[in-house]
């Protein structure tokens, strides 16, 4: 589950408390810090900019594309690995919780990473996917009687941290292959290496070849398919 533009102010504020903790040049502080006309989540001990983004990545490829010019950026983006609603109690009826069947996925990330599909090319952008658990609180709106039968999010708040994956390079988003890829690939083949929707490997697969690092080199049928450029036998 990606977490999506609702509100997380809770989130985000926790997130931040966490990396400024790691991280940070001032660990009693959790004020932001100012970077030329705009304001970064957190300055590292290295000067590096920890920019925590638990929305869209639209909103701020501006910023980035600015800041990665002079700063290293560690863009921090959080995925929900699993994650409980939580009902908030009305006037008559008391608060109920339950484990949503969704699960999250690092790849799930390519929906977000089509807004800056080059940005990884840069030496001086990374990328940190969190996986967390969090409660989703949600509190019932007679104005929204068809959204979540009325329910809406009120905020989102970090339970656990999971696990971090770490992104410097376009080539690193191969690492999430959980299967060796053929070549050339067809996003069907990346969507069964990755153990996701074809949706999600339609995504990577365009931010790999914008990025540049994948080239069409026929079809299959309908299928375009891909060739990396000079894989490493690393990966």
């Amino acid at each position: 589950m990606s977490i999506g533009t609702l509100n997380a102010g809770p989130l985000h504020e926790a997130l931040k408390a966490e990396y400024l903790h790691a991280y940070g040049q001032s660990r009693d502080s959790a004020h932001e810090v100012a970077v030329g006309d705009f304001v970064a989540d957190v300055r590292g001990t290295d000067g590096a900019l920890y920019e925590i983004q638990t929305s869209g990545f639209s909103a701020i490829r501006r910023k980035l594309r600015t800041l990665i010019a002079d700063h290293r950026v560690i863009l921090v983006h959080p995925i929900a690995a699993r994650y409980r609603i939580v009902k908030l109690a009305a006037t008559d009826k008391g608060t109920t919780r339950r484990r949503s069947p969704k699960r999250g996925h690092p790849a799930q990330v390519a929906s977000e990473l089509v807004y800056i599909p080059d940005l990884l090319a840069h030496p001086n952008f990374e990328l940190e996917v969190v996986m967390v658990e969090l409660d989703e609180m949600r509190r019932h709106d007679p104005k929204r009687t068809r959204r979540r039968g009325g329910w809406r999010v009120e905020a989102r708040v970090l339970t656990r941290i999971v696990s971090r994956h770490r992104f410097r390079s376009l080539d690193d988003l191969f690492g999430l292959a959980r299967s060796p890829l053929p070549s050339p690939f067809t996003t069907a083949d990346l969507s069964e290496a990755l153990a996701q929707p074809r949706r999600v490997a339609q995504k990577l697969a365009y931010v790999l070849r914008v990025g540049g690092v994948v080239d069409v080199c026929g079809k299959k049928g309908n299928a375009l398919c891909y060739r990396r450029k000079n894989p490493t036998s690393a990966d």
